[in-house]
C-alpha cells in the first residue's frame, strides 16, 4: 500500500470511528434522559448549581437566585391557572368537532387513541415496555 493509500485509510477510520463514537454517545443520551423523563425540580437545581458555580455566586447571592426562582415558579403556576380553562375548553371543542366528523368506527378508534394518549401524559410520557415505539401524543 502507498504512502497516499495508508493516509486516506487511517483518515477514513477516524473519520468513522468518529461517527461511531458521536452515535453511541447520542444513544446514551437519549436513552437515558427517556427513561428518566424530564423533572422540572431537577431541571432547576442543576441550572442553579451551574450558575453558582459558573458565576461564582456568593451565599447570599445563592439565596437570593433561589428566592427568585421560588418566586417566578409561584407566578407562572398562577398564570396557568387564569388560563388554563380557556385552553381546556379549547380543546374540548377541538375533541367535539373531531368526533362530528368521523363515523362510529372511527369514532370508537378515536376514543381509544386518546384513553392512549391520557395514559401516556400520566406516565409522564413514558411508554410500557413492550410497547411499539411510534410516537404518542
Amino acid at each position: 500500500m502507498t504512502q497516499g493509500n495508508s493516509l486516506r485509510v487511517y483518515l477514513a477510520l477516524v473519520f468513522l470511528s468518529g461517527i461511531l463514537v458521536g452515535g453511541i454517545g447520542v444513544w446514551l443520551f437519549t436513552s437515558k434522559t427517556a427513561a428518566s423523563g424530564f423533572n422540572p425540580q431537577d431541571a432547576r437545581r442543576r441550572y442553579s448549581e451551574e450558575m453558582q458555580t459558573r458565576l461564582r455566586l456568593t451565599p447570599e447571592q445563592s439565596t437570593r437566585l433561589q428566592e427568585i426562582f421560588k418566586s417566578t415558579h409561584q407566578r407562572l403556576v398562577e398564570l396557568r391557572g387564569k388560563w388554563q380553562p380557556e385552553v381546556k375548553a379549547i380543546q374540548d371543542e377541538q375533541v367535539e368537532q373531531i368526533r362530528q366528523m368521523l363515523n362510529e368506527e372511527q369514532r370508537a378508534e378515536y376514543e381509544k387513541m386518546r384513553q392512549e394518549r391520557e395514559e401516556f401524559r400520566r406516565r409522564g410520557g413514558q411508554r410500557p415496555p413492550g410497547s411499539p415505539g411510534r410516537r404518542q401524543f
